[in-house]
């Protein structure tokens, strides 16, 4: 007995279909206007408000938009969206995310608490191997090498765990 999958343009036709049904539900939609010859910080605001208000209750889509206000000064505006993320059904992943955020604006505690949560939420090899990355970039090399231990003990073959811990003891972190 044959099973049936579909074809590459009924899945195109489908996801087609729901972007669709997205606008004329009155989703906004991005128009030229949201940009053209607008300094690049409004620009930047219009775009950024028709994604927010695309993303729903997306966490990883919140999480993503508040990755650029945090990074671009608005810290308070990417804060609060990390904070409606996290306020839904939180995976694992959507702290690990917001950790990776921190890391990249050197803020290296709040970095670390993330990925705390991520790692008690589900304690996932490469998850370990980042918090203790940034347990090492953040000078408790001691408390990071146990971690490194741990994560080594999971898979000591574990290719991005070993790139993450070899980056934290030069200053870099994980990707």
């Amino acid at each position: 007995m044959k099973t049936w999958k579909p074809s590459k343009a009924v899945v195109a036709a489908f996801v087609l279909g729901a972007a669709a049904a997205r606008v004329l539900a009155g989703g906004p939609s991005l128009t030229a206007a949201s940009f053209e010859g607008k300094d690049p910080k409004e620009a930047a605001a219009a775009i950024l408000s028709v994604a927010e208000a695309q993303a729903g209750h997306g966490s990883w889509e919140l999480i993503g938009i508040g990755r650029i206000h945090y990074l671009s000064g608005d810290k308070t505006k990417g804060q609060a969206l990390f904070d409606k993320a996290t306020s839904l059904k939180t995976e694992a992943s959507d702290w690990r995310r917001i950790g990776k955020v921190y890391a990249e604006a050197r803020e290296f505690d709040k970095a670390e608490a993330a990925l705390q949560k991520a790692v008690t939420a589900k304690s996932e090899d490469t998850t370990l191997a980042e918090l203790a990355a940034m347990l090492n970039l953040n000078g408790k090399r001691p408390e990071a090498e146990e971690a490194f231990k741990k994560s080594i003990a999971k898979d000591p073959n574990d290719f991005w765990n070993i790139v993450a811990m070899a980056g934290s003891y030069v200053g870099v972190r994980p990707d």
